[in-house]
C-alpha cells in the first residue's frame, strides 16, 4: 500500500503544478490532435525536448536548381531562398516554393527528414549486432560467443532452424539471408521507435511508404523466385473449365491474390504499430486534457494515463517482435508457396 500512496502523492503534486500553470502561463491551449499527429509524423528536424537537431534539407526549384540547407532556416515559418514549410493546406508540413505566379508548388524534395536519419541509424545499429558475429566465427570458428553476439546466435539459429528450414526446406539457405535480414530490421526499428530519447522516438512502423517498400520487396522476391507451376495455378489453375473460359474468373482472383499478399503485409506491420503509439500518446495527452479541471481530477487522471501508458507500453513492446516475425512468417510462407515441388521432384521423393 505504501508505493500506491507514494503514487497518488507524486500525481496529486504533479496534477497541482499542471493546474498552476494551466492558470498562470498565457500559452495557447494544449492540442492533443496536434501534437499526437506532430509526433506520429514525419518532420524536417530532430526534436529533443529544449534541444533540436537540424536536418539538411535538399530540394530542387521549378528551374532544376538544387538548394542545399540547413532545416533550422525554416524554422517558426522563416522562408530561405524562395522555401518554407508549409502550415495547412494540401502541402501541410512539407517544403514547398512559389512560381512566377505566386501558386505554391512541391519542389523535388531529397532531405534528410527524421525518419530518413532514423532508417540510418536502424541500419547502423543493425550492421552493429550482425558483423562482430560474422568476424568472430572468422576469428573462432569452434568457440561460442558471448554477450550480444550469443545473444544474435541464438536468435539467428532459433529461427533459421525452426521457421525457415520447417517452411522452405531446401530453398532455406538461398532464402534465409533475406528473411532474417527482414525480422532483425524490423525488430530494430520497431524497439527503437519505443526509446522516448534520440536516437530512438521515430515512428518508422507507422510509416506507410515504409511498411509499403518492405512489402515491396517481398513481393519481388516472392514473383521472381516463383516456379512454373506458380504462374500456371494463377493463369490457369486446376478449376474446371467454365471457370477460366470464356470469362477467366479464377486467373482474374488468384492474379488480383498476388498483390493483395504483399498489401496484407504492409497494412498489419503499419497498423499494429500506429495504433500502439496513437493509444500511449492518448492516455499521456488525458493529463493534460484534465490540468484545467482541478488539481484532485488531474492528479487521478495521471495515475490511471501513467498506469495504462506503461502498459501499453510493455504491450508495445511484445508486438514489436511479434509483428518482426509475423512479417517473416508470411513472407516465408509466400516463398514456399511460390516454389512447390515439380512433379519429378515429388516422385523421386516418394520412391
Amino acid at each position: 500500500m505504501k508505493w500506491m500512496k507514494f503514487l497518488l502523492g507524486i500525481s496529486l503534486f504533479w496534477g497541482t503544478v499542471c493546474g498552476v500553470k494551466a492558470e498562470e502561463t498565457t500559452e495557447p491551449a494544449f492540442e492533443p490532435r496536434k501534437t499526437i499527429f506532430e509526433h506520429l509524423g514525419d518532420e524536417y528536424g530532430w526534436n529533443m525536448g529544449r534541444w533540436h537537431l537540424p536536418l539538411p534539407v535538399i530540394v530542387t526549384d521549378a528551374a532544376g536548381q538544387w538548394h542545399v540547407f540547413s532545416s533550422a532556416r525554416l524554422l517558426e515559418q522563416q522562408e530561405y531562398e524562395g522555401f518554407f514549410i508549409a502550415s495547412e493546406g494540401e502541402y501541410e508540413g512539407k517544403v514547398v516554393c512559389r512560381d512566377a505566379s505566386g501558386a505554391l508548388y512541391r519542389p523535388w524534395d531529397f532531405s534528410i527528414t527524421k525518419n530518413v536519419l532514423a532508417l540510418f541509424i536502424c541500419v547502423l545499429v543493425l550492421c552493429w549486432l550482425v558483423f562482430p558475429l560474422k568476424t568472430w566465427y572468422k576469428k573462432k570458428p569452434y568457440e561460442a560467443p558471448r554477450k550480444v553476439r550469443g545473444i544474435m546466435e541464438y536468435g539467428i539459429s532459433m529461427l533459421y532452424q525452426d521457421l525457415i528450414v520447417p517452411v522452405l526446406g531446401k530453398d532455406a539457405r538461398r532464402f534465409a539471408p533475406y528473411l532474417l535480414t527482414l525480422f532483425f530490421f524490423i525488430l530494430v526499428m520497431n524497439l527503437l521507435g519505443l526509446i522516448v530519447i534520440f536516437p530512438g522516438g521515430a515512428n518508422l512502423a507507422g510509416n506507410l511508404a515504409i511498411t509499403f517498400v518492405l512489402a515491396l520487396c517481398t513481393f519481388v522476391v516472392v514473383n521472381f523466385s516463383g516456379r512454373k507451376a506458380y504462374w500456371k495455378d494463377i493463369f490457369w489453375p486446376d478449376v474446371p473449365t467454365w471457370l477460366k473460359c470464356p470469362v477467366p474468373m479464377m486467373p482474374v482472383i488468384e492474379l488480383f491474390g498476388v498483390f493483395t499478399k504483399p498489401m496484407a503485409l504492409m497494412i498489419r506491420l503499419f497498423a499494429n504499430m500506429l495504433g500502439g503509439h496513437l493509444i500511449t500518446l492518448v492516455l499521456i495527452s488525458l493529463i493534460f486534457i484534465f490540468a484545467a479541471m482541478g488539481p484532485v481530477v488531474t492528479g487521478g487522471a495521471t495515475v490511471v494515463a501513467v498506469f495504462f501508458a506503461v502498459f501499453m507500453g510493455c504491450i508495445d513492446l511484445l508486438i514489436c517482435f511479434i509483428q518482426a516475425y509475423v512479417f517473416m512468417l508470411l513472407s516465408a510462407i509466400f516463398i514456399s508457396l511460390a516454389r512447390p515441388e515439380e512433379e519429378q521432384e515429388s516422385k523421386k521423393l516418394s520412391e
